[in-house]
Parts: C-alpha cells; sequence; structure tokens
C-alpha cells in the first residue's frame, strides 16, 4: 500500500508533506504582502461569473435590438425585390 500512496504522491508520505508546508508558507507570504486572502478570491470569482452572466443576457438584448433595427430595412427591401422579381 506504500508504494500505490508514494505513486500517487511522486515521493514518499513525510518529503511530499514537507513540500507542500513549505510552498504553503511561501504562498501565504506572497498572499500577505499582496493583500490577498481566499475569501477575496472566491468573491472575485463570484462576481466574475455574475458579470458574465449579467452582460450575457444585456448583449443577447442588444442583439434584439440590432435585429429589429436591421429588419425594418431588410424585410421591405427583399418584398420589393420579390415582387420586381414576379413582374419578370
Amino acid at each position: 500500500m506504500s508504494d500505490s500512496v508514494n505513486r500517487f504522491l511522486g515521493d514518499s508520505l513525510v518529503r511530499t508533506i514537507v513540500k507542500l508546508i513549505v510552498v504553503s508558507v511561501i504562498v501565504g507570504f506572497v498572499m500577505h504582502m499582496f493583500d490577498i486572502y481566499p475569501t477575496d478570491i472566491l468573491e472575485s470569482i463570484r462576481r466574475f461569473f455574475f458579470d458574465i452572466w449579467h452582460k450575457g443576457f444585456s448583449a443577447l438584448g442588444r442583439v434584439g435590438d440590432y435585429l429589429l433595427l436591421g429588419a425594418s430595412i431588410v424585410i421591405p427591401i427583399f418584398i420589393i425585390l420579390r415582387l420586381i422579381d414576379l413582374r419578370k
């Protein structure tokens, strides 16, 4: 069983724990220096998805506006071209 654990971790259990502790201290120090906390990261991710959600639907609203605006020109021209084509 210890061989499968070592294979999963990539090294012995003790060395892996020591590496994780060292990296955690370094990352924690850097995050503290930049005044970044895990709750800030989670809040930023949540805000990111909410912004995409809201801007996405507002973009769909603009597409609808563009569709109606374009259709007000395209549909009458299409009908006129069809009527002209029927005369031939």
